[in-house]
């Protein structure tokens, strides 16, 4: 008699703890965000993403009705074309910095488990990844006049997928003048405080693209201080 209420309390224990997984089935899930980090520091929600490298995005699981269920987590990083990832992340929460040109996929998978009881969620879209191909130019002339306009030497609008950057100016003597490593940075004319002469300066620059492509480029450029808008005429190469 003792054996059988035993029995008796152990099946209704189990069978309570299956109602209460299948009652709360529908509940176990997740909602992933993807969150971009633009240029100034600021985050975005993003479920697509098409830009240039580097790149870095935080991504976050959510999970919802965890309850008593224990997660886990598996975030796979994959290129358009392979089956296989090439990064598999098993945090809750996660961050990646993209610095290859391609066409990528970021997919959430999250496994919950309960005494036996297994749930699985899959995203029903992966977040997209799209990183341009690298693209560099660098302007001949650059007037820093004060004016407003042109008054800093940097590289062209436009520029993609830079994820390594190295300028240093020169002069005709071979006399270090500045250097920079942000493509966004550039050389205002001046050298320890003072501003340097009019005239030309030598140029080498060294620096990487997403893609791989490599830039060792060295030219001569014009420092010009009487030219301005009004002036000259046009617009400065």
């Amino acid at each position: 008699m003792h054996l059988f209420s035993r029995l008796k309390g152990r099946l209704a224990t189990l069978v309570a703890v299956l109602i209460a997984a299948v009652a709360t089935a529908a509940a176990q899930s997740a909602t992933p965000v993807m969150y971009v980090t633009a240029d100034d520091g600021t985050e975005t929600d993003e479920t697509r993403y098409d830009g240039s490298a580097p790149m870095t995005a935080r991504f976050e699981a959510r999970p919802q009705g965890l309850g008593a269920y224990q997660a886990r987590y598996e975030w796979r990083f994959t290129r358009q074309g392979q089956e296989t990832p090439f990064l598999v992340r098993y945090d809750e929460n996660t961050s990646y910095t993209f610095t290859e040109s391609g066409q990528f996929s970021v997919e959430l998978l999250v496994t919950f488990t309960l005494q036996g009881d297994t749930i699985e969620y899959v995203m029903d879209e992966p977040f997209s990844v799209n990183i341009s191909e690298s693209r560099l130019e660098l302007p001949n002339v650059f007037t820093p006049n004060g004016d407003g306009i042109n008054d800093v030497y940097r590289v062209k609008e436009g520029y993609k997928s830079i994820i390594s950057f190295e300028a240093t100016v020169f002069s005709r003597w071979g006399r270090k003048i500045y250097s920079w490593t942000d493509p966004a940075g550039g050389w205002d004319g001046r050298s320890g405080g003072s501003e340097c002469p009019v005239g030309a300066y030598y140029l080498v620059v060294k620096a990487q693209g997403a893609d791989g492509r490599r830039y060792n480029l060295k030219k001569t450029i014009s420092l010009l201080r009487g030219y301005s808008e009004d002036t000259g005429g046009g617009s400065l190469p």
